[in-house]
């Protein structure tokens, strides 16, 4: 059994907008994987509180409009800051269930004065304690309006059982040297969070799968029209030009010969569980390893700056 690994993609939608609702909706997902004995769950790209669906439909490059500065508020207001315990909850049903969590969210990082705010991928272990906060380092086209861009601190991996797990947020996968910085810490199950969609997932995962020969799950969210609360600023604009489905799911599993274990789940909300066996990576690697014996570091090698950025430096 040490061989093997119980996951649960958890394909949900938020509460938009509403951090303590949507953070409901995570625990009920958490509670939900232990009891079926998953030791290992992961969330979507900015799940808590939701996806900025409303900048590319509200004229979200716009300067100084009462209604982007309204709408951005409300996303600041409840987004996560981890320094003040809004993670605790969360962290508990970790430990209680024993189960480890990849968790995204918008981050109100107080280490960069608390104003600002990131899309972040947060890991917690199996005895609710968070190993890791990695910042989404380049936000993608309109993201760049309300996400400010990250570090290389949160590039790390984590050991579950036999795997060695490290996990970027959506289009940082298609990044070549992050992937890199990962594989060469041992990553061999690599999570990849998404807002939503298959045409994010379908081809990358595979991709990210034979190029690392490596496990790779890709978890997104869901988001319809319906979906958005009365309470939301500005929903009439909004809802203009809001096509019927924002994010269709596309959550899926890559075996590390990259081809498909779970292909894309479509508009379907709950737990997809998958046990994977770690022996497959072993496997493949006998012709390929990206960072043993198929690497040559005399010729080209990675340097990677993991130090976490702030704006001050104090000397007390």
């Amino acid at each position: 059994m040490e061989n093997t690994l119980k996951i649960a993609m958890a394909q949900i939608s938020p509460v938009l907008l509403n951090k303590n609702e949507t953070l409901k909706k995570v625990e009920h997902s958490i509670a939900e994987a232990g009891k079926k004995e998953c030791e290992l769950i992961v969330f979507g790209e900015a799940l808590v509180p939701g996806y900025p669906f409303w900048l590319a439909l509200t004229g979200g490059a716009e300067w100084n409009t009462k209604v982007n500065k309204e709408l951005h508020a409300e996303y600041v207001r409840n987004s996560i800051q981890i320094e003040s315990g809004e993670l605790d909850s969360v962290c508990e049903l970790a430990k209680q269930h024993n189960i480890a969590v990849y968790l995204g969210i918008i981050e109100r990082a107080k280490n960069r004065g608390g104003h600002s705010i990131y899309a972040s991928l947060v890991y917690i272990n199996e005895v609710g304690e968070i190993q890791s906060v990695h910042r989404k380092l380049q936000p993608t086209y309109d993201e760049r309006l309300t996400w400010s861009p990250g570090d290389g601190n949160g590039l790390k991996v984590h050991s579950l059982k036999q795997f060695t797990i490290g996990g970027l947020n959506c289009w940082e996968n298609w990044m070549p040297l992050p992937r890199a910085a990962l594989y060469g810490l041992g990553e061999n199950l690599h999570i990849a969070v998404w807002p939503g969609s298959d045409h994010n997932t379908k081809d990358i995962t595979r991709f990210i799968a034979r190029e690392s020969r490596s496990f790779v799950v890709s978890v997104s969210t869901l988001m319809t029209k319906e979906l958005f609360p009365k309470s939301t600023p500005h929903l009439d604009k909004i809802l203009e030009n809001c096509p019927e489905v924002l994010a269709n799911g596309g959550s899926c599993i890559a075996g590390p010969d990259g081809e498909w274990i779970i292909e894309p789940v479509l508009h379907e909300e709950g737990l997809i569980i998958q046990e994977i066996d770690f022996n497959r990576v072993y496997e493949e690697r006998q012709n390929f390893d990206p960072v043993g014996h198929y690497s040559r570091p005399d010729v080209t090698k990675l340097i990677v700056n993991r130090e976490r950025q702030s704006t001050v430096e104090f000397n007390d």
